[in-house]
């Protein structure tokens, strides 16, 4: 039995008067993938309204910011129970404006979940007054402080729209901050619905401050009166809010584009290893930046996993239903699957192979495209550097692991990569000379990212900074230093002596004091 979906159009018309804008702006519509219609709209803020929801986030910080951290913990992990409670209308609400399948929709919601678990676990170890070493002990003792920066802008794209956008705020609110967020044009309704059960949860109104509209629009204006940037996007774009970030000296941090490579080793475990790649190439459809889309596979073995990499994606599901039966997710719209397609269709023009896919499928739904197998792309097709963010992936074979490892770093991006093979030694060696911020051994990318404690962000140029782990909520904060001297003043002669004294003195304590370890 196919199950109905709870979304319906008066609560995504509820959910959008959480939009921080005037009244009588116009609106937005916003298109369901699995039909292409109408499911609701969105007023289309202007940067009048970005300056006005700033403005308004700053003040509510101030209270936000004096409360404990125990008290601000108990909204977030209130948050936490939640959405769990309200998961299944979460994933109605992202499956109806994304047109993923709701395994990629659970994974975004829970991982939500999971990382204000983390957090609200952590942050007390994170963000308490530390000691800190000192030169000389007995004379001076310092502590560092961390402060929240004040209002954090956040633009979100629409692959992931909760997870990028509720998930990245949550140690900004746990820190102390307020936050002006701007979710993609096309997918508004799942920040929106997070925004509500935050509030739900406790947050005050007027900290978390959502403006609606198109990213060129309110983008600048956005940078301009926040104290710290997150962003998630195109590099292309990243390196205009990089720009304009350090024109103001502000801090900024961000996830970009990928072109991921899997790494397989001939002593890969082919049972494992064909449905991990697979999953890693065509989870949500391909429209995630960390999944792989280059496959480099030793010669010795690569016509046996090519034969079962190409039977098992002609198995894989698709559908349009509310349940767990698709195994890929449709394209956001149209010109995206148009762009998918293209990429294709001038790698197969210029002498790919198309192993299976390659076409559009409407008689699933009007913007599902097939899982596409490649092989012969060489640098005459556009797809062979440039990120699809379809369910389209090339396989290329090599003849020793030192190629593989040349090929898959030959690229400007370096965002999440994969070794599989029996020998996890030999993997974690191989993972450590691959040049990506992440790399999973014998995983795409579900050990990776589920790995809380651990920083995930891309090198070169796939990002700027990192979310996650200790990093992820201290790069919200500001570090103050306050030291204090115990005993005469610092670095100046004391008891009479002479700066001649002094140098001596001070260089025969030196010298003792070389092997011992400096203390707190």
């Amino acid at each position: 039995m196919v199950r109905e979906s709870l979304v319906n159009t008066l609560l995504l018309e509820d959910l959008a008067l959480g939009v921080s804008t005037a009244p009588g702006r116009k609106r937005i519509e916003i298109l369901g993938p699995f039909t292409e219609e109408v499911i609701g709209s969105v007023p289309e803020a202007t940067p009048e309204d970005v300056v006005e929801a700033a403005v308004n986030a700053r003040k509510a910080q101030v209270a936000w910011a004096s409360r404990s951290l125990q008290e601000r913990s108990e909204v977030l992990i209130r948050f936490h129970d939640l959405l769990i409670d309200n998961a299944d209308l979460a994933l109605d609400v992202v499956q109806a404006e994304t047109g993923k399948s709701r395994v990629a929709a659970f994974e975004e919601v829970y991982d939500s979940a999971a990382t204000a678990r983390y957090y609200v676990n952590t942050a007390p170890g994170l963000l308490r007054r530390q000691r800190r070493t000192v030169s000389f002990p007995i004379l001076t003792k310092a502590y560092e402080y961390r402060h929240p920066v004040g209002v954090v802008g956040s633009i979100s794209p629409w692959n992931f729209p909760f997870n990028l956008s509720v998930a990245d705020m949550i140690p900004a609110l746990l820190a102390g901050n307020a936050v002006v967020a701007k979710p993609d044009e096309k997918t508004p309704f799942s920040l929106l619905y997070g925004k509500r059960l935050l509030e739900e949860a406790g947050l005050p109104e007027g900290l978390l401050q959502v403006v609606t509209g198109y990213g060129e629009d309110l983008g600048s204006t956005l940078i301009e009166n926040v104290d710290f940037m997150m962003f998630t996007g195109s590099t292309q774009v990243g390196r205009v809010v990089a720009e304009q970030a350090a024109s103001r000296l502000i801090g900024a941090s961000m996830e970009l584009g990928g072109k991921n490579a899997a790494v397989v080793m001939d002593d890969a475990d082919l049972a494992k290893t064909v449905p991990g790649v697979a999953r890693a190439v065509f989870a949500n459809g391909g429209q995630l930046c960390i999944a792989m889309e280059r496959i480099y596979v030793d010669e010795k073995i690569r016509a046996e996993f090519t034969s079962r990499f190409v039977e098992h994606t002609r198995n894989l599901s698709l559908s349009t239903d509310f349940d767990y039966t698709s195994d890929l997710s449709s394209m956001i719209n149209r010109d995206h699957l148009d762009n998918v397609h293209g990429h294709v269709e001038d790698a197969v023009s210029n002498g790919a192979t198309l192993l299976t896919g390659g076409k559009p499928r409407p008689d699933v739904g009007p913007l599902f495209y097939e899982p596409t197998v490649l092989t012969d792309v060489d640098e005459s097709m556009e797809l062979c550097r440039t990120e699809t963010f379809g369910p389209v992936v090339s396989i290329y074979g090599y003849e020793s692991l030192d190629d593989a490892i040349a090929m898959a770093n030959d690229s400007e991006f370096g965002l999440n990569f994969s070794v599989w093979t029996r020998n996890v030694d030999k993997g974690v060696s191989t993972a450590t000379q691959l040049q990506a911020g992440t790399v999973g051994v014998n995983d795409g990318f579900a050990a990776t990212w589920s790995s809380y404690g651990a920083p995930m962000g891309g090198m070169k140029a796939s990002g700027l900074g990192r979310r996650h782990g200790a990093v992820g909520i201290l790069k919200y904060t500001e570090s103050q230093t306050v030291a204090v001297q115990r005993i005469g003043p610092a670095f100046a002669p004391m008891g009479g002596m002479t700066y001649e004294q002094y140098q001596k003195m001070l260089g025969v304590v030196l010298k003792i004091m070389r092997r011992v370890p400096f203390y707190k």
